[in-house]
């Protein structure tokens, strides 16, 4: 058991002066993560947890997947559009213009305009959630829907199409793979802010002795929560929260708690 866990969320309410990003640093030096910055005297440093390796067309071939007997495409992320095309292009596959795309939000689908000219095919999408792409999905029980995902997924799309009795081809088009993070001194962090649970696996992959001390964990969403958990270690910062819906929202009140103190 981690030694954390008998310490109490006050106890662990320490000075913050150093944040690991676990993701890629904002393009717009306009980011809250900035404004953190200069509002506390921070140090924040981004760095990937995770990277995405596309499948290669001839490791995609043993999945024995006919891409061109679906009638509809189910994509959740810009990753799984640009690898269905990348692998399209590399076996050389016309996707019919009467395919059906089936887009988990509106900025997914408006992605699709860098492969196809949209206004010409038949694009659904939700605002957000995968419980709104399922509605769309039961008005067209009888498309034979593909899913390009990559190795690791989530559970909700294949078991609403099994448990809908719909007809759905996984096709693991790219892998979520853990980066080498072993020049980082991870343990010189006060926070270690996570947004999947592959960023959680992939720092107890690349440090499989870390131990938490004084390290304060944040995690976006419930799953990766749950992994954060699961790995052994504290969560005490989850966002989002009602009154702070952003990651840096929740990592704010955090901080101004604890540096105030």
């Amino acid at each position: 058991m981690n030694d954390t866990s008998i310490q109490s969320a006050e106890d662990r309410l320490t000075k913050v002066n150093r944040l690991l990003i676990t993701q890629s640093r904002p393009a717009d030096e306009k980011s809250p993560y900035f404004d953190l910055v200069s509002k506390y005297n921070l140090q924040i440093d981004f760095r990937p947890f995770i990277q995405i390796d596309g499948v290669s067309f001839k490791d995609f071939r043993r999945q024995k997947i006919n891409i061109l007997a679906h009638t509809a495409i189910i994509f959740t992320s810009r990753n799984a559009i640009d690898h269905f095309f990348r692998v399209c292009q590399e076996g050389r596959i016309e996707v019919p213009a009467d395919m059906k795309y089936f887009c988990i939000s509106e900025q997914t689908a408006n992605y699709l305009q860098k492969y196809i000219v949209i206004r010409k095919r038949k694009i659904f999408n939700g605002t957000k959630t995968a419980t709104e792409l399922f509605e769309l999905i039961k008005k067209h029980k009888t498309e034979k829907f593909l899913f390009p995902c990559s190795n690791i997924r989530g559970n909700d799309i294949p078991e609403f199409m099994d448990t809908s009795s719909l007809h759905l081809t996984e096709a693991v088009m790219y892998e979520t793979v853990p980066t080498d993070l072993s020049d980082l001194a991870i343990e010189s962090y006060d926070i270690i802010a996570f947004f999947s649970p592959s960023g959680v696996n992939s720092l107890m992959s690349n440090f499989p002795d870390f131990k938490q001390n004084g390290t304060r964990m944040a995690a976006f969403g419930p799953t990766t929560a749950k992994a954060v958990a699961e790995a052994g270690l504290m969560l005490d910062i989850e966002a989002p929260l009602p009154n702070a819906p952003s990651m840096t929202g929740a990592l704010e009140l955090y901080i101004k708690k604890a540096n105030n103190q």
